[in-house]
């Protein structure tokens, strides 16, 4: 009995303290002459009150396509913001009743509660309780869930820590915040930012999670609920713990009941109560969780890949990983879902997504002179974490790629040399069955080149590019200069790919250390396999070349975002780079008029066109490396533009065969862009067409005839 005495006289001497302590908290920051670190003290407490009545709380970004439906979410904190008037009287009688029901009498701090628990703790040396207001928790979560922002764990405890210190801070943020809000404010803040479980803060996002309901139809039982678990998710989680949940929920209904919330008649009352204790706990068996991220989006296997570029892009765009994460945005793309369905399904009947050691995948940009908008990212691979199922959890139709994109790099060595007045699309160019090439020595001797497939003696640049023959091309890069094809291919939109990763595709480090960049290697080295197109390529930059072509020779930074919009509805700038005038147009009409040929007659496409029964003015170029372990095939209507890329992309690359797509390793018999790329490029574009006008290209101009 004496030591129970003792215990609770020193625990009331605690709360003396504490609520002298909490006392002077109310005058100290008013109190002039105490000196630096009380106006300092004064200044933190102003900011913190100031932005507590902000309400800037964090919220749930989403990602739309660009017909404005979600395709992602991400998130932090699964939080779905309410006005007072949206939660139901049922959840504000709840959490009043167990957390705080003298809660519209004080101004902040309880003295009475104090004082209370104070008493109770000195008569029977029983549990303090009272002292700490829902004004104080509203203020200590927020210290907590927002100012938190990097360590969300160690935040807690140091809001929570049991020290004079942070009691004295709370309430003096407390006092003050009852000043700048008003009572339902700050009650209506408080559901909005409680830690409830699951991924969830506030009773918007539990509701939706736990009920499948909103904040506003909560019954009494739903909201006993959660305002039992309120601040205590985990120990209480009614899917762990549902006795314990149980048990907490129904003393919550006693508290309601004991503070009139089921009416005045206490008869009535108590058996109002006794219906909603026996009611089950209610919790549905799959909680609505919001998706979180690229890979837990409903068609994330499809539209992973355009929200993984999307984030990086919007990255270097200036959006940081806070902003996407809490601030709320939404995100307006330029991914069309049918583009990206039809690009899917063309990549997939090519390489079923579980082929071994094969991948397949497709970019598609809308051509333009004021954006390149990308409308689709697909890989016959889904996106997401599981190897064992094939999946991959990076932007590849983005990313610059360990393989060539073969004979597609000719389109910049015919470019160059039209430019610098070499030749022209109806001028003929020397095609011998081989070469030899002193200008790219092969060690000590002359480079020797052939051709894959017979060819007249001469043909026109047109047709060159249409047949693809080396020799030709290895030709014409002497002439126009492999500096000056490099240059070419950069300028048309091959940018990171030659100044922004290494020769082996990796991205240079800010040091340098890991460099030169590939086109400054090719440069260097006088590569003259380049025009041959055996380097690392990026096959959303061959379809941004594409688009630069039928743009009259515009190039524009292939942009996922049409804009991004704050949680007030005010745009947020990016830093894009701008469009620019890459070569002038009579030469970029000139060199499109010129890969009009490639799905005709003999050209390399042309029967993956018939195929597809495809019958638009189309520009194209198919390629392939010199072991087959990728193809390649670059296109474009006026309307759009695209490209695809077949490559072995297992640990141990072979060669790839047709019939089905397979490896082979050591086969003679490798694939050609023609018989997968080519393929893949018309079934999906047979769709993302249909219905359009068919649109001529614009024609050439005489100087470069």
């Amino acid at each position: 009995m004496f030591a129970a005495r003792a215990s609770g006289l020193v625990k009331l001497l605690g709360l003396c303290l504490t609520a002298g302590v909490l006392l002077a908290a109310m005058v100290f920051p008013f109190v002039g002459g105490l000196g630096l670190a009380s106006n300092r003290a004064a200044d933190t407490v102003d900011q913190t009150s100031g932005d507590l009545a902000k309400g800037e709380l964090p919220l749930v970004t989403t990602i739309e396509d660009m017909d404005g439906l979600p395709i992602a979410y991400l998130y932090d904190q699964y939080r779905i913001p309410l006005e007072f008037k949206d939660i139901s009287d049922t959840m504000k009688l709840a959490i009043l009743a167990i957390e705080d029901k003298r809660f519209y009498d004080h101004k902040g701090v309880d003295w009475q509660g104090i004082a209370r628990a104070a008493a109770k703790a000195g008569v029977d040396g029983g549990a303090t309780q009272g002292a700490s207001t829902l004004t104080q928790q509203y203020v200590k979560n927020y210290m907590a869930f927002v100012l938190g922002v990097d360590n969300e764990q160690e935040a807690w405890e140091k809001a929570t820590e049991a020290t004079v210190g942070r009691k004295m801070r709370e309430a003096r943020v407390a006092l003050q915040l009852e000043q700048q809000m008003s009572k339902d404010e700050i009650l209506a803040g408080y559901l909005n930012i409680v830690p409830l479980g699951n991924q969830t803060y506030g009773v918007g996002a539990a509701a939706k999670a736990y009920f499948n309901t909103t904040a506003d139809k909560l019954t009494v039982p739903q909201a006993a609920l959660l305002a039992a678990i309120a601040n205590r998710p985990s120990s209480l989680n009614p899917g762990a713990s549902p006795e314990k949940a149980l048990e907490r929920r129904n003393i919550v209904i006693d508290k309601m009941r004991e503070n009139g919330a089921f009416g005045a008649d206490e008869t009535e009352a108590k058996k109002k109560a006794e219906e909603f204790k026996a009611a089950p706990l209610g919790v549905v068996e799959d909680l609505q969780i919001l998706p979180k991220g690229c890979v837990g989006a409903g068609d994330g296997p499809i539209y992973g890949f355009f929200c993984s570029y999307l984030l990086d892009y919007l990255r270097d765009a200036g959006i940081t990983d806070k902003q996407l994460q809490r601030g709320g945005l939404t995100i307006k793309t330029t991914m069309d879902p049918k583009a990206t369905k039809a690009a899917k399904e063309a990549a997939e009947k090519q390489v079923p997504k579980t082929t071994n050691g094969v991948s397949n995948v497709m970019s598609v940009v809308k051509p333009g002179s004021d954006k390149h908008r990308v409308r689709a990212l697909v890989a016959s691979r889904d996106f997401g974490n599981n190897a064992e199922l094939g999946q991959v959890a990076r932007p590849v139709p983005a990313e610059v790629l360990p393989f060539g994109p073969g004979s597609v790099n000719k389109v910049f060595t015919a470019a160059a040399a039209m430019q610098r007045g070499i030749t022209g699309i109806d001028r003929k160019i020397k095609v011998p069955k081989t070469y030899a090439s002193r200008v790219y020595p092969n060690g000590g001797s002359a480079w020797q080149v052939k051709n894959a497939g017979n060819y007249a003696e001469e043909m026109t640049l047109t047709q060159a590019l249409a047949q693809s023959p080396n020799t030709g091309f290895v030709i014409l890069q002497e002439q126009a200069g492999l500096s000056n094809v490099v240059d070419m291919a950069y300028k048309l939109g091959m940018r990171e790919t030659l100044s922004g990763v290494n020769r082996g595709a990796e991205p240079l480090k800010a040091d340098g250390s890991n460099g030169p960049s590939q086109g400054d290697w090719t440069k260097q080295n006088n590569a003259g396999s380049y025009t041959l197109g055996p380097g690392a390529t990026s096959v959303l930059e061959l379809a941004n070349v594409a688009a630069t072509i039928v743009s009259s020779g515009t190039w524009c930074p292939p942009t996922p975002v049409e804009k991004v919009i704050d949680r007030y509805g005010k745009e947020i700038p990016l830093k894009e780079k701008p469009c620019e005038q890459a070569v002038e147009p009579d030469l970029a009409n000139s060199l499109a008029q010129g890969m009009s040929q490639d799905t005709h007659g003999g050209g390399t496409a042309a029967a993956a066109a018939s195929g597809a029964g495809w019958n638009r003015p189309t520009i194209g170029k198919t390629g392939t490396t010199e072991e087959s372990k990728s193809v390649a095939f670059l296109a474009a209507t006026p309307q759009y533009a695209g490209a695809v890329m077949t490559y072995a992309d297992g640990s141990n690359p072979q060669v790839i065969c047709a019939n089905p797509i397979r490896l082979c390793p050591g086969s003679s018999s490798g694939i050609f862009g023609g018989q997968s790329a080519a393929p893949t490029w018309f079934n999906a574009m047979k769709v993302i067409h249909d219905g359009l006008p068919v649109e001529q290209l614009k024609p050439a101009a005489a100087k470069y005839k």
